[in-house]
């Protein structure tokens, strides 16, 4: 009797044991490292009109985005839609901002204030931001 009380309290206690979490980075290939990235999704129409030319989006990258990230980023062309009022299609150009975040606890402070400046800026409504993990060589 003694036996199957050890057995049960062995297996009670098991069933309280928990799987180690999964180590918070992952091992990355030789020669790359952990990293997180950003993409920025910049709408350029203003209301249901172009708005941002291509100088304006210079000017914000040069005053905006460059100082705050100044290791680098890439733009590129881009193009969007999603329905609007009354159901309507509404397509707009845009510019998208890959960036390889640095790190340090600052830097989601310094991409949402990158955020905030264009919406303010541009009289936007959004600005999409996808972060994905990454192993990156420089």
């Amino acid at each position: 009797m003694k036996a199957l009380g050890a057995l049960v309290l062995s297996l009670v206690l098991a069933g309280c044991a928990t799987v180690p979490p999964p180590a918070s980075t992952p091992a990355c290939p030789a020669g790359q490292e952990y990293r997180h990235t950003a993409q920025l999704f910049f709408g350029r129409n203003v209301g249901d009109k172009p708005g941002v030319s291509e100088a304006d989006f210079r000017k914000f990258v040069d005053e905006e985005l460059t100082p705050r990230f100044p290791d680098g980023l890439t733009v590129m062309d881009g193009g969007g839609q999603w329905r609007g009022e009354e159901n309507r299609m509404i397509r707009e150009a845009s510019k998208v901002v890959l960036i390889v975040l640095p790190k340090g606890r600052e830097v989601p402070g310094r991409v949402e204030a990158v955020r905030t400046a264009y919406k303010a800026r541009f009289h936007q409504d959004s600005v999409l931001l996808v972060t994905q993990a990454a192993c990156v060589s420089f």
